[in-house]
């Protein structure tokens, strides 16, 4: 027989309730690093979090014995590419990288140039996979690396086909990390980006490249990542830029489809 009493609804744990004080010192320690390229000794560390240097301590033997980090120049700590390693460990993003570097050599061999494969990770783009031109001298990404999202073709590429709730929590999550205002022409120049279906752009970065970037969409014809061709114009160039362009666009919807994705609708 059921009690005449009635239960106590069960107060909602607040925000704090969870709190992981421990494993958010181990990501602050993490994330800092990921910005620091030459690394930062544990005063350097303590100094940037605001914490005690016994406290950062604990932290950095623990992620050291993990192997997230290790020692370089002495007493400075920096990332290992670790994460790296688990990122493409991912199945999605396993999966993306494999169908992927097919059809990236086959680009550098078509048009004499190098190629890339990058997606958006916070406030980054991240390259997660790349050919060299088949040519004694070129320029090429490398891989693993990591540029502002705002300073590469591929980020305003994969900005520009993203759903409109993705976008705005990218943009969010940019501006927390880097402390930067968006561009104001930002929404006039991904609408641009839309229209055409790839970006053709001088590098932000290096004189006298240009690059070429075109999107691979998922099953919600989203962005996923793009793939950039950073185009030289040799004396004997075989490919043209507008003859580039088909040719990697071309390329990307081949792994969108190999991948489960489709297009957006024109």
């Amino acid at each position: 027989m059921a009690s005449g009493k009635i239960a106590k609804t069960a107060s909602k744990p607040s925000k704090n309730t969870y709190a992981t004080p421990a494993l958010e010192k181990g990501l602050d320690v993490i994330e800092l690093l990921a910005h620091q390229p030459s690394g930062l000794s544990k005063s350097d560390i303590s100094r940037h979090l605001n914490r005690t240097v016994s406290e950062i301590f604990r932290m950095l033997v623990c992620l050291e014995k993990r192997g997230y980090i290790a020692q370089s120049d002495g007493d400075r700590y920096a990332l290992t590419l670790k994460l790296f390693s688990l990122v493409q460990e991912h199945p999605p993003t396993e999966r993306l990288i494999t169908e992927a570097l097919p059809v990236i050599h086959r680009v550098t061999q078509q048009m004499n140039q190098s190629c890339h494969m990058g997606i958006i990770e916070g406030a980054q783009v991240t390259i997660l996979a790349q050919a060299n031109a088949p040519t004694p001298v070129g320029f090429y990404v490398k891989l693993g690396s990591t540029v502002d999202l705002m300073e590469a073709a591929s980020g305003y590429v994969i900005l520009s086909h993203l759903r409109e709730d993705d976008l705005e929590r990218t943009l969010t999550e940019w501006k927390s990390i880097t402390g930067k205002k968006v561009p104001e022409d930002l929404k006039k120049h991904l609408s641009r980006i839309r229209r055409q279906g790839h970006e053709t752009q001088p590098s932000y970065l290096v004189r006298g490249v240009v690059n070429i970037s075109c999107p691979i969409f998922d099953e919600r014809a989203s962005a996923i990542g793009a793939l950039t061709v950073p185009y030289i114009q040799y004396n004997e160039s075989k490919v043209g830029l507008p003859e580039a362009s088909k040719i990697l666009k071309q390329a990307c919807l081949e792994i969108t489809y190999a991948i489960g994705g489709k297009p957006p609708a024109t």
